[in-house]
């Protein structure tokens, strides 16, 4: 099984991801199915900046397959997340343009702007955010 893929997508935004509930359980995952590799292969590693990818990818030929299946569903994980972002903007392109321009993106502050002009922001993009932050 090449993991290259997988890997890259997802440890990559894993290990640079905090703070969000979401990368949160992705590392959750990975450190859980990863346990035995991370301390046998990577426990010199310091985390963050793609420095565990770059470990697991060195030894990926060791890799236990509970750990390609944490890693693989960190993957798909973040894909769903991705998805549902991407879904959110193209709704809400119009609206984020309209009300919500000048606003610094992190930390919750677009859909913290786009909750508070709920009056003013279209159906698509409420829908949108109802179906993936509610």
């Amino acid at each position: 099984m090449n993991l290259r893929t997988p890997i890259l997508a997802a440890v990559a935004v894993l290990m640079t991801m905090s703070g969000n509930l979401v990368a949160q359980d992705m590392v959750e995952t990975v450190q859980q199915g990863c346990a035995a590799e991370i301390e046998s292969f990577c426990s010199q590693v310091s985390p963050g900046e793609g420095r565990l990818l770059a470990c697991f990818y060195a030894h990926e030929d060791k890799l236990s397959g509970q750990c390609q299946y944490a890693l693989y569903s960190a993957s798909a994980q973040l894909d769903q997340a991705v998805s549902a972002l991407d879904y959110v903007a193209t709704q809400c392109h119009d609206d984020l343009m309209q009300h919500c321009a000048n606003v610094q993106i992190g930390e919750g502050r677009v859909l913290e702007c786009l909750r508070a002009n709920k009056d003013m922001v279209s159906a698509g993009c409420t829908q949108a955010v109802n179906d993936v932050f509610e």
